[in-house]
């Protein structure tokens, strides 16, 4: 069987700042900091024309990893794979808000390198799908999240990539559009094409998946079987609903400070964290030199002009 997504020791972060002020200043200075590791370490492989669901609970990585997926942006360390093209559908995704519905459309399709004769031969299938009306021609930035979630479902699937990335995309809308959705998403399975469907409705994943990955604070905490690593999932949640609040903010709290230590990464991304403090000062230096050059020969050429 064709392996069409591998991931090899991934790892994503992101670096936090107090406030805005700290964050513009990072531009110029490059100082070190605080990371958050969204993803730390995580390794797998799903062969083409699989169908795998991912789970867990806010904050566990599972909008970087479709970020990761889809190309949106790219890991830190670690290698990704993917055979073919890879899309994602999540609400307004790549949707322009001061474009209309229709140029929306006209622009995903050129970005995917189609011409303009198979552009024109789509839009009428994906004006059909997303049944939005006369919105086609309004505004995105005037669509409510429903419909929006509509537009960004029917361009994806009708730009037909190997890989198709949904990110609670069918969270909202009418359960009536859902149904087609689903329908579609049986039909694209059928061909071939492999899927990941990020989701918090347990239910969904069960009836569409048959793999499942239980995402836990930025770690692979158990993959498989659809239906086992749900009912492991369930679990989980029903015995973290029972506990007092005071007791859920402790348990978040902690696995945030690791995140935030990077503890039990990769032996090589633990090597490139303590690295890239030494970097971050040598960058400091190297910027506050040239800028200081900058000013004294701008002195210079001042000098000149008025001598």
């Amino acid at each position: 069987m064709t392996v069409a997504v591998t991931f090899k020791n991934v790892v994503k972060k992101f670096k936090l700042f107090d406030n805005q002020k700290d964050k513009i200043k990072d531009l110029f200075f490059n100082k070190g900091g605080k990371y958050h590791y969204a993803l730390r370490g995580i390794s797998f492989e799903i062969n083409q024309g699989e169908i795998v669901g991912i789970v867990g609970l806010n904050g566990a990585g599972k909008s970087t990893l479709s970020n990761l997926l889809s190309g949106v942006t790219i890991p830190d360390s670690g290698q990704i794979h993917i055979e073919g093209t890879s899309s994602l559908i999540a609400i307004s995704s790549g949707l322009n808000q001061q474009l209309t519905g229709l140029e929306n459309i006209e622009m995903k399709g050129l970005m995917l390198g189609y011409t303009k004769k198979e552009i024109d031969a789509m839009i009428p299938e994906v004006i059909a799908f997303a049944d939005i009306g006369d919105f086609i021609h309004q505004p995105v930035k005037t669509y409510s999240s429903g419909m929006r979630s509509r537009l960004g479902f029917a361009i994806s699937i009708y730009a037909k990539p190997d890989v198709l990335v949904i990110d609670e995309a069918l969270s909202v809308g009418d359960p009536t559009f859902t149904e087609k959705c689903l329908d579609k998403m049986n039909e694209i399975r059928d061909s071939g094409k492999t899927i990941f469907f990020i989701s918090h409705s347990l239910a969904q994943v069960e009836r569409f998946c048959q793999k499942a990955i239980w995402l836990h604070y930025g770690k692979i905490h158990q993959m498989g079987d659809v239906m086992e690593v749900t009912k492991a999932y369930r679990k989980f949640l029903t015995n973290y609903k029972k506990l007092p609040p005071e007791e859920q903010r402790k348990i978040r709290t902690s696995e945030l400070l690791n995140q935030q230590s990077g503890e039990d990464l990769p032996p090589m991304e633990k090597y490139r964290a303590e690295e890239q403090k030494g970097l971050d000062l040598l960058t400091s230096i190297l910027i506050l030199g040239f800028l200081g050059m900058a000013v004294y020969g701008g002195y210079i050429i001042f000098s000149q002009v008025i001598g």
